[in-house]
C-alpha cells in the first residue's frame, strides 16, 4: 500500500510538472500581444534562456546533490522551485505597466521552472525505474505519458482562462496543485538504492556511447521545442489563425505526444520498441515538411502537421532515457539527469534561436520549419546507431 501511494504521488508529479512546464509557451500569444506584455519574437525566445541554463545545471548537479541531500529532498526542492515560478508569473501580471520589471519577473519565473524541471524530471524517471525494474520501458513511457498529458492540458487551460479574461488563472491553478503535491509528498518514502561504494566512484569515466545518447537527446530537444514553443505563433503568423485555433494546434501536438506514448506502450508486443525507435524520427521529419510547405490559407493542414509531429515525438524521449539506463550501467545514477540536460540544451537552441534567425538571416518560420526537417533526418540516422537491447538481455540497472 505504501509503495502504491508513493507510485501514485510520483505519477501525479509527472502530470503536474507537464502542466507547469508548458504554461509559459502555451501563453505565447499573451506574451507577444501588444495588449498584454508586447514582447517581440526575440524577447519571447530569450525569455527561456534562464530556464534552459538552470535546467541543465540542475539536471547535472542533481546526481551529485542527491548523495548529500537524498533524492527526496532534491524532489521537494524541485517542486518548491516550480511553485515559485508560478507565483512570479502571476506577479508579472500586476507589473505590466513597468515593462522592465514585468520582463524581469518573467525571466525569474522561467529560471525557477528550469530548476524545478531539472531536479524533478530526472528524479521521477529514477524513482519509476526503481519501483518497476521488471517493466522499465513501460514504466518510463507511462510516466512520460502523464507528463505529456499535462503538457496537452496546459494550452486548453490557457484558452479557457483567456476566454474568461483571466489568463493568469492557469499559474494560480498550477500553484494550488503544487501545494497539494508537496503536502502529499512529504510523508512518502521516496527513496532509491544508491550505487554501492566502489561501483560508481568519482573516477568513473563517461562511456563514449553516452555521447551518442546525449546527441540524440539534444537533437530531439530541438525538434520537440520547434513544435512545443512555436506552434501557436506559427499558426497565428503563417496561417493567420485565431488564438483559439492556435491553442488547439498546441494542444493537439501535446495530446498526440501523450497518446503515442500510451499506444506504443500497450502495443509493444505487436509493434516492438525497436521498430518504434527507428520509425518515429521519420514521422517527425515528415511533419516539419508538411508545416513548411502548407499554404497560409490552409490552417487545417498546419493542424494536421502538428498532430503528426506529436505522434512522431511521442516515445522518443522516454525511450532514449530507458535505453540509456539499460545500456550505460557504469553511470546508471547519472544517465537520466545527463540526458535531460542535453534535451534542455536542444530546447534552448530552438527556444531562443528562432528569433535571431528571423532577425539576422531574414528567415521566416516556414523556412525554419523546413530546415528543422533536416535535423529530424539526422535524428533518424542516430536512431540507427543506438540499438535497443532485446527483451531477453535487458536487465534493470538498479
Amino acid at each position: 500500500m505504501t509503495q502504491r501511494r508513493a507510485a501514485i504521488t510520483v505519477y501525479a508529479a509527472g502530470l503536474i510538472q507537464g502542466i507547469g512546464l508548458v504554461t509559459f509557451p502555451a501563453a505565447s500569444a499573451i506574451f507577444t500581444s501588444p495588449v498584454w506584455f508586447g514582447l517581440s519574437t526575440t524577447a519571447y525566445g530569450l525569455m527561456f534562456v534562464p530556464q534552459v541554463v538552470l535546467a541543465i545545471a540542475a539536471s547535472l548537479a542533481g546526481a551529485v546533490l542527491r548523495r548529500r541531500l537524498g533524492i527526496k529532498r532534491i524532489y521537494l526542492l524541485g517542486l518548491s522551485a516550480n511553485l515559485l515560478a508560478m507565483i512570479l508569473l502571476v506577479a508579472s501580471r500586476f507589473t505590466m505597466a513597468e515593462h522592465q520589471i514585468a520582463y524581469g519577473l518573467l525571466l525569474a519565473a522561467t529560471g525557477c521552472m528550469g530548476i524545478g524541471f531539472g531536479f524533478v524530471v530526472p528524479v521521477l524517471n529514477t524513482l519509476v525505474a526503481t519501483m518497476f525494474p521488471q517493466s522499465l520501458d513501460k514504466a518510463v513511457l507511462a510516466l512520460n505519458a502523464l507528463l505529456g498529458s499535462g503538457t496537452a492540458l496546459a494550452p486548453v487551460f490557457v484558452a479557457l482562462f483567456v476566454g474568461l479574461g483571466i489568463w493568469w488563472g492557469l499559474p494560480v491553478l498550477v500553484a494550488l496543485l503544487l501545494l497539494g503535491l508537496l503536502a502529499a509528498s512529504v510523508s512518502q518514502p521516496l527513496q532509491v538504492r544508491e550505487p554501492v561504494a566502489g561501483t560508481q566512484t568519482k573516477g568513473t569515466t563517461v562511456p563514449p556511447k553516452f555521447w551518442i545518447f546525449a546527441t540524440f537527446a539534444l537533437v530531439y530537444g530541438v525538434c520537440e521545442t520547434m513544435n512545443g514553443n512555436w506552434a501557436s505563433l506559427y499558426m497565428t503568423t503563417h496561417f493567420n489563425a485565431s488564438t483559439g485555433l492556435a491553442s488547439l494546434a498546441l494542444a493537439v501536438f501535446w495530446s498526440l505526444v501523450t497518446a503515442g506514448r500510451v499506444v506504443f506502450a500497450v502495443l509493444e508486443k505487436w509493434f516492438p520498441e525497436r521498430r518504434v525507435w527507428r520509425v518515429l524520427p521519420f514521422v517527425v521529419a515528415a511533419a516539419f515538411l508538411v508545416c513548411a510547405v502548407a499554404p497560409g490559407t490552409s490552417p487545417l493542414v498546419g493542424l494536421l502537421g502538428f498532430a503528426l509531429a506529436g505522434l512522431g515525438c511521442s516515445a522518443l524521449l522516454p525511450l532514449v532515457i530507458s535505453f540509456g539506463q539499460q545500456q550505460l550501467t557504469a553511470i546508471s545514477a547519472s544517465v537520466a539527469g545527463g540526458l535531460i540536460a542535453f534535451y534542455q540544451l536542444g530546447y534552448g537552441l530552438a527556444a531562443f534561436g528562432v528569433g535571431p534567425l528571423q532577425r539576422w538571416a531574414g528567415a521566416d518560420l516556414a523556412n525554419i520549419y523546413g530546415g528543422t526537417a533536416v535535423i529530424a533526418f539526422a535524428m533518424a540516422g542516430l536512431s540507427l546507431v543506438i540499438t535497443p537491447k532485446v527483451k531477453s538481455t535487458c536487465s534493470p540497472s538498479r
